[in-house]
């Protein structure tokens, strides 16, 4: 694949990685590719970044076509930069792109779209640990019609932002509220792709919890609310007793490339993890009883997220005292050390940037 490169003629200052936010500031580029039937994926260029252009009928104005992806690029001590398991969010994207009738991207462009970008804008990467270069391909489709039907044209680009901690406790346990009025999705629908109707959808059941403290929902199924499924921007798991429990993926919880990994890091550890239905009611019992030993999420901005407060209907349960539990922080190490290149890579999972 060619790939046109043009160079900014404004550099922009490079933020202080004390003060990074999360996807506040973005870097001086942008990668952007286009797709008709007769071309397919064509006109692959990297571009100063700067505004788009798009046409008030553009299909994902009205009809929500748009998807996207979220990993990072880690600046390791010895000042390489590496990415964490890349290839799995292309799958997913193009998984993505399957349910909203996009065009799929061969996985070898886009890598080579991906690598490409990344190591042009790799001097963004900031490089104080816990700080990365997020990333954020995405998909749309723009047809310039009023009409419901397939994507023929659409537009892939890639943008980066150099970030700090997503949550502003840090590694620090957060409180989330179990939401009993909304719902995020339903099995059939589009739960388990990265769409903005998601996130739309989430966005008041998340205010709610805000104005009342909390950093996010935990939601539960869309049919009989009765069964865990996942935190608003993560997926979720419990350690009750000696068994370790995410939610099973059932067509409406997104299949989590962090989750993925902690599975295989537990896994690997000895841990007995298992991919179940949970209900509210035994995560309820497990909380009044004790067994509830640790709370956590997991995803890609924030990595491991302990949860030290979970409140259903206004009933409040404290985990593990409020403070971040062993297995949790165990997570955290070995995902982060991997991430960042403090530890061996067992699991072959990072593609460094050459």
């Amino acid at each position: 694949m060619n790939i046109s490169i043009t160079k900014t003629t404004c550099p922009k200052e490079k933020p202080d990685s004390s003060t990074l936010g999360f996807g506040q500031v973005f870097t001086d580029h942008m990668f952007r590719m286009d797709y008709t039937p007769d071309k397919g994926w064509h006109d692959a260029k990297i571009v100063p970044f700067e505004n788009l252009s798009i046409h008030p009928a553009s299909t994902v104005l009205h009809y929500g076509s748009g998807i996207f992806e979220g990993l990072k690029a880690y600046r390791r001590a010895d000042g390489k930069v590496q990415l964490f398991r890349p290839i799995e969010n292309i799958r997913r994207m193009n998984s993505s792109a399957d349910r909203l009738c996009l065009p799929q991207i061969p996985e070898d462009i886009a890598m080579e779209a991906l690598m490409t970008y990344v190591r042009m804008e790799q001097d963004w990467t900031p490089n104080t640990f816990g700080t990365s270069l997020y990333l954020r391909p995405f998909m749309f489709g723009n047809d310039e019609t009023l009409g419901v039907h397939s994507v023929q044209h659409a537009t892939f680009m890639i943008i980066a932002s150099p970030s700090g901690s997503y949550y502003k406790e840090g590694i620090n346990p957060v409180k989330i509220m179990i939401e009993d009025q909304d719902v995020r999705a339903v099995r059939g629908g589009t739960g388990y792709i990265k769409c903005g109707g998601n996130y739309a959808a989430s966005n008041r059941a998340g205010e709610r919890a805000e104005q009342k403290g909390y950093s996010q929902v935990l939601w539960l199924d869309g049919v009989e609310r009765k069964y865990i499924e996942e935190v608003g921007a993560m997926n979720v798991m419990f350690k009750i007793g000696d068994e370790i429990v995410t939610p099973k993926l059932t067509g409406s919880i997104l299949p989590g490339i962090t989750r993925k990994s902690c599975i295989e890091v537990l896994q690997k550890k000895g841990y007995k993890v298992s991919e179940r239905l949970l209900s509210l009611t035994e995560l309820e019992a497990s909380m009044k009883n004790g067994m509830l030993e640790e709370a956590w999420g997991c995803g890609t901005a924030a990595v491991v997220s302990p949860i030290g407060e979970l409140c259903y209907k206004d009933e409040k349960f404290t985990i593990n005292e409020g403070k971040i539990g062993e297995v949790t922080q165990y997570l955290y190490d070995t995902l982060t050390g991997i991430q960042w290149g403090k530890s061996e890579d067992p699991f072959g999972w990072v593609q460094p940037i050459d």
